[in-house]
């Protein structure tokens, strides 16, 4: 039986030892993993999900595309004459009152085409005076290393406008980088190239329109390598956008573009100029879109930067270590809650410093080691559950029947109260007459030879009757019916144990006679009623037995029992007199008892009788309980045995 004791020193001990070394490896694993971003394209598809919601395109940045209508009507891009550009600029403002901000254009303008239409696009741009045009980065093939050992490509070359343009118009480069899974989220607005340093593209648009304001750009937020992540406006299309072929044909009203910044670039995928972005799902964004957005970060101040990753690695694994030291005290529903509060918390807790501080985090990290350490602790309580169970079941297994083993097993109804409590049970003891005379005439190796085959017979005929085998004591055994577990008609079935014991006992004799010598005899008794079950012991020293008055009585029955007898009291009689044939042998004087019981010699059980219904048993079992003090009217005589 499972007995409770007080951990020891050493066993509490063990028990910080081993939690320390949890705590420490999950706030240890969370420090790693987030240092080094070691999953970084789950963390990538999280930190979208979470911080990337865009929040509606603003009105006043609209786009002209080249579109595959336009494509169809001019042919391909690198053979048109520049005067195109020219055109699109005098007919955005014709309207002196009614004409755009700043006009954009995401195009390479690098190198002559024609003479006269790249002079035409160079007039129109100065005359206009707001017109901001791209250069271009060329960069090294392969990454170098920086001071800080981070890896970079350095600029090879800058694809700047032909020089007419350049004069006239604002420049800023047009490059996007990607992260390590293809996504745009992030830019660098300045870079340098033959000492020269170059902003982008959104920022001079940004810049532009701020000197037309007379207002100073806003400072914006940049990490230590001098990059912001883009806070997405929309997705792709969210924009206002219109056919550069409909505007040059008259069919779009120039006055739509009045006071606003007009950005024209690639809109098909043809011209490759489309990218994954956070906000795209499996859409991709054209470049010129993603300008848009740029550009409206800049005008709301919406950028935000990376989190120090040692700063909030260090407080997520502070927490990790916290929330396991409770995963493993708590019990499942507990660490549950904790860990799913847990998770919410930090889901919280990194909205508010992206929206309050522009702060990203990254935090798959804390939430997957805790969920690994959920997953972990859990299966180690099930695997220690389980190894309980089966050592207390092979510990039953030596006390009580197999198929009452096979319930337990199946049911996982294996625990067992600690302490006492009182059930209605059948005791049955069974013990050797003439074991002392047969000692003293024989060695010890033969008595105990005799006596396993006889402890052999009355364990077998115990549990093939599901009782439970208390003790050994000598060469008398004790067996309990209904305790520790609930089992249905234990009366007969104690009944029927003590005679399958009786029975055996013959062939048993016969074996003794054949090997030693000697005859042995059994006497059996059994009575039924309220005990005390349960461990009765001290703090280091348990047995699971049962006490109390019934108890006494069988073996009291025993002691007066003759060999190949079964005596069982009027109580026990009582409950089971349609299935057994007795002999009456009268009122006994029990030892310790005030008045005599009626006792029964049994001489056959029917096990073909059906046992009375549960509602006659439950009555009998209130109303014949203690053996000796039955109901006058009650009491079984012996005239009713023979009718």
């Amino acid at each position: 039986m499972r007995v409770k004791n007080k951990p020891s020193e050493k066993n509490k001990i063990s028990v910080y030892v081993y939690d320390l070394l949890c705590m420490l490896f999950a706030a240890g694993l969370v420090f790693i993993l987030t240092v080094t971003n070691f999953f970084s394209r789950l963390d990538y598809m999280t930190t979208d999900a979470l911080y990337q919601t865009p929040r509606g395109v603003s009105g006043q940045i609209k786009i002209i595309g080249i579109d595959e209508k336009t494509l169809e009507k001019y042919g391909p891009i690198n053979t048109w004459s520049r005067s195109v550009y020219a055109d699109l600029i005098r007919k955005l403002t014709e309207d002196e009152e009614n004409k755009p901000d700043i006009i954009g254009l995401d195009i390479q303008f690098s190198g002559h085409v024609d003479e006269a239409g790249d002079l035409a696009f160079a007039d129109a741009a100065k005359e206009f005076g707001d017109t901001v045009v791209v250069g271009q980065f060329k960069y090294a093939d392969m990454p170098e290393i920086d001071a800080n050992g981070i890896p970079y490509y350095p600029v090879k070359d800058m694809y700047l406008p032909y020089d007419e343009l350049a004069k006239v118009c604002h420049i800023g480069y047009s490059n996007v980088s990607q992260d390590s899974d293809g996504t745009v989220r992030r830019i660098s607005t300045e870079n340098s190239y033959n000492g020269i340093t170059y902003k982008s593209f959104p920022w001079m648009i940004y810049k532009t329109y701020c000197e037309k304001r007379n207002t100073e750009p806003q400072d914006y937020r940049i990490d230590r390598y001098g990059r912001s992540i883009i806070d997405y406006s929309g997705r792709p299309g969210d924009y206002e956008f219109v056919s550069l072929e409909d505007v040059l044909e008259g069919r779009i009203d120039p006055r739509a573009f009045a006071d606003c910044i007009v950005l024209v670039g690639a809109y098909t995928p043809g011209m490759m100029d489309n990218y994954n972005v956070p906000t795209g799902g499996a859409q991709q964004m054209y470049g010129v879109e993603i300008h848009a957005n740029i550009l409206q970060a800049f005008m709301q101040n919406r950028f935000s930067v990376n989190g120090d990753p040692y700063v909030f690695a260090s407080i997520f694994a502070l927490a990790a270590a916290l929330v396991v030291l409770a995963f493993r005290k708590m019990r499942v529903i507990g660490a549950s809650v904790c860990g799913i509060a847990a998770i919410v918390a930090e889901l919280i807790f990194g909205r508010f410093m992206h929206n309050n501080n522009g702060i990203v985090i990254s935090i798959i990290y804390f939430p997957v080691v805790l969920i690994f350490f959920y997953i972990y602790i859990l299966v180690k309580k099930y695997l220690q559950e389980y190894l309980n169970k089966t050592r207390i079941l092979k510990a039953f297994s030596k006390y009580v029947a197999p198929q009452i083993i096979q319930e337990i097993s199946s049911t996982g109804n294996y625990k067992v109260s600690l302490g006492g409590e009182s059930r209605d049970i059948s005791a049955l003891f069974v013990d050797i007459r003439g074991f002392t005379t047969m000692s003293e005439a024989l060695s010890p190796e033969d008595v105990v030879a005799i006596l396993n085959q006889y402890l052999a017979l009355t364990t077998k005929a115990v549990f093939d009757n599901m009782g439970t085998l208390d003790k050994f004591v000598g060469d008398c055994t004790m067996a309990v019916f209904n305790s520790p577990f609930d089992l249905d008609d234990y009366e007969f079935k104690s009944v029927c144990a003590a005679m399958d014991i009786a029975m055996g006992s013959e062939p048993l004799n016969n074996r003794i006679e054949e090997q030693f010598g000697r005859k042995i005899g059994f006497g059996v008794g059994v009575n039924c009623g309220p005990a005390v079950t349960g461990n009765i012991g001290c703090d280091f020293r348990m047995d699971y037995t049962a006490i109390g008055d019934t108890v006494n009585t069988a073996a009291r029955l025993e002691a007066n029992a003759g060999a190949g007898k079964v005596y069982i009291s009027d109580v026990l009689y009582a409950r089971v007199k349609e299935r057994v044939d007795v002999e009456e042998v009268g009122v006994i004087p029990l030892k310790g008892k005030k008045n005599g019981v009626v006792v029964y010699s049994v001489t056959a059980v029917h096990k073909d009788i059906p046992a009375p219904s549960p509602e006659e048993m439950e009555r009998r079992r209130k109303l014949y309980c203690v053996a000796g003090n039955m109901p006058e009217e009650d009491s079984v005589k012996s005239d009713e045995k023979d009718d």
